[in-house]
This record gives structure tokens, sequence and C-alpha cells, in this order.
């Protein structure tokens, strides 16, 4: 296959036309296909039904969960969280159903309370800033903006976000009080963050005292190959440097058992938890306990969630090589686009030529294929080059995710030549 950079003006006029061809017939199948976000399909869901038949409710520890109190979560489930974290239990927080839900809620105390008995509540300053390695996880990005905190992006590279540029924001601006990390198998791009890069975010010098990083670790049992990517343990490492306090590390089983169903929890120091508790204990009397000992009888170990994670990894891994061996059987040798080659998590982060990714999305839209939002993965929904597209292929099933592939590199293509005849 010629690369498309190769070709004269009236080579690309041709081959706008032949491609414009085969997109109306895409049109005209009326394609109703949705690759927008990382949802678990029907058969991963399939895999935590049993947890439903389990209608006991006294915990090992004599706990009974029909009934109020224990705001921090149920014994068994902290040690749970705490073993599959590499924590101790007394650092463990174990909530509700969404692991964002607890960022939201520790990002809002912030502004209300601050992070320390003694610390101004962050609310009450002047300016708040916040790092966010981009491209990255939209939601982080509109808990911000919707609080009024000040994004600034720095880019990613393949160990992690640029820390020449995170330990200079952090050691000249009082203002930036945190940074949003997804330190393994990364929302979009797949990068699992660097034994060093953990260290320098646990050791730099930040000119704000109450700097915090939000580590949200989604996908940190989310393999796609028999490799499991290790991750350093921050607030091991943040212990080490004597900023114990400086970390909250968040996690769920939302892609292990039932999204929206499933339970969170929130790491930190003792002290962090300490005082979280006790600010949660004015929000709410306790979570559902009853669906924290539905999973921990279900889970019960890191040996059975890991064992249970391979079969996730056994239903998305065809999924994943499907859309791989399409960009590069449709794309691979044109010259106009690269994405990345995950060992885990739930995306692909495609980039186009500059300029290109609206329009793709638009295409796809037409023709009846929803994805990802262009500009989704930076803060404001404002990509700076236009190029990002963050694909999730876990929810269709293979005979559909095909079709939407064919489709999308199409829509690539024709992007790409538009974007190429404008410019010559």
């Amino acid at each position: 296959m010629k690369s498309l950079l190769s070709l004269g003006k009236e080579e690309l006029k041709n081959e706008l036309s032949a491609l414009e061809e085969k997109y109306k017939e895409f049109k005209a199948r009326d394609l109703k296909l949705d690759m927008s976000r990382g949802r678990p399909c029907r058969e991963q869901l399939d895999l935590s039904m049993g947890m439903l038949d389990d209608r006991q409710y006294l915990t090992e520890k004599g706990v009974d969960c029909r009934n109020y109190g224990v705001v921090e979560g149920i014994p068994e489930a902290r040690e749970l969280f705490a073993r599959l974290l590499e924590v101790s239990p007394d650092e463990v927080i174990v909530g509700g159903n969404s692991s964002l839900n607890l960022m939201h809620d520790t990002l809002v105390r912030a502004m209300l309370f601050g992070v320390c008995d003694g610390c101004e509540p962050w609310g009450r300053l002047p300016k708040v800033r916040f790092i966010c390695p981009s491209p990255g996880y939209d939601r982080h990005f509109a808990i911000c903006e919707l609080l009024g905190i000040e994004m600034i992006v720095v880019d990613m590279k393949e160990d992690g976000p640029d820390m020449d540029a995170v330990e200079r924001l952090c050691a000249e601006d009082e203002a930036v009080k945190g940074i949003w990390c997804v330190p393994k198998y990364s929302n979009p791009d797949g990068i699992t963050y660097s034994d060093q890069v953990v260290w320098r975010l646990a050791s730099m010098k930040t000119k704000a005292p109450d700097f915090r990083i939000f580590w949200d670790n989604a996908y940190f049992i989310h393999h796609l190959t028999d490799e499991e990517v290790p991750l350093k343990n921050i607030l091991k490492a943040c212990k080490d440097v004597g900023n114990p306090d400086r970390v909250y590390i968040f996690s769920s089983t939302s892609k292990i058992t039932f999204p929206g169903a499933g339970i969170a929890a929130l790491a930190s120091s003792a002290a962090n938890i300490k005082r979280m508790v006790k600010l949660i204990s004015r929000q709410t009397i306790c979570p559902d306990k009853m669906n924290q000992l539905r999973h921990v009888r279900f889970l019960k170990s890191v040996d059975n969630v890991k064992e249970l994670m391979k079969k996730h990894a056994a239903i998305l891994r065809p999924k994943f090589r499907l859309v791989l061996d399409t960009l590069e059987k449709e794309l691979g040798e044109l010259g106009i686009a690269s994405w990345t080659k995950p060992k885990g998590g739930y995306f692909i982060s495609f980039y186009s030529m500059d300029g290109c990714a609206s329009r793709i999305v638009q295409l796809a839209k037409e023709a009846g294929v929803t994805l990802c939002e262009p500009g989704a993965t930076y803060p404001y929904g404002k990509d700076p080059r236009d190029r990002n597209i963050r694909l999730a292929p876990s929810m269709p099933p293979p005979d559909e995710l095909k079709t939407a592939m064919e489709l999308f590199c199409l829509c690539v293509r024709m992007a790409s030549v538009e974007r190429l005849l404008k410019d010559n």
C-alpha cells in the first residue's frame, strides 16, 4: 500500500472519490454501533453472576451488613483491597459503587475543608491549579471544570508524565495543589509509570505544602497479556521520602464485577484515612455493606481475583487484536496515523494527522458509529493538535467491532486525503 503522503494532487482526488463511494455504501447500511466508552460486554458481566446467589448478611467478624454503621467499610473488604493495593487495612476506606464518586468527594472535601488539619480550604484560595497529564481521563477533567480548578496540560511520555515539567510547575507555583494520574495502563495510552516517575512524584519539592497526588489506579489488575507489568508502590515511596500524606489512591471493582454495582476503595496514609472517615461520617451513615459482603465472598482472595481477570482478558484480547490488526492492515503503510499497543486496560489511543480527529469522528457518526468525542482526552475538551481519538473495543460483539473498525479506517483515510488536498 502506497503512502498517502507521496501522492500528487490528482492522485489524491482520485483516492478521495473512491473512498467516498465506499463511504456511501456504509451509510446505506444504517449502522448503530457504539465504541465511545470502555464498557464491559455482556460476556464479561456474566462472569460475576455467581455473587448474586449469596444471601447471608453476617461477616466473619460479626458485622450485620443489614444495619447502619461501619462508615469505613466492612473489615473483610478493607483487608481484600489492602492486599490488592499492597497497603495496610487501616490505610483503606471501602465505599460505594464508584471510585469516581470517591475522587469527586475527596476533591470537594479539599475545597471545603482542606486536606489536613490546619490547612486552608482550597475553595478559599484565589486560585487552585491541577496538573493534568494528557491525553488523559475526561471525567477527571470534568470534576476540575465543575469546581473551577484551573487545569495545566503536561505531555505524557512513554514512561509517564513529563516529570521535568511537573517538577518545575510544582516547585514554582503554590497554587498547584495536585496532579491527576492513571498510573497503570493509562487512559487512553495504556502507559504504565516507570519506577523513576513514581519516585520523582513521591519525592519532588512542592511549593504548596498541601500538594496531593490523585492516583486513579483503575486498571491495576486489568492485564491483556500474560505479562503482569509492575507498578511501584506509590504510598510506600511517599512514606520512604517523608511525604506519607501526599497520595490518595483510588480503585474499584467496576470492571472486575459489575460497573455501577461494584465497590470502590480509597487508600492513603492512616492519618489521611482517619480524617476522611470523620468527614464521611457527616455525609453518610454507612455504605452498602451488603454489596461489600457479596463481593468479599465472591472474590475471596487476591489469587481468585487474578483468576477472574484472566477470564476477562480472554474475552477482551481477541477484540483488541481485531482492532490492532485492522489498523495495521488498513492504515499501517499510509504514513497518516499511529496508535498504541497496550498490554492492559480498556483503550487503544489513536493519533491521526494534525487537524483530522474531529473530522474522523464526524464522518464515523454520520455513518452510524459513535466514537469518543474529539478533544475528550484533554482538559476543557480541547486537543491542541486535534489528533487523538480514544478507541474502546470492549463492548461491541466481534462482528460489529469488525464493521466499526472498517468504517473507522475508511473515515481516517478520507479525512487524511481531505487534509492533504487542503494543504496542497
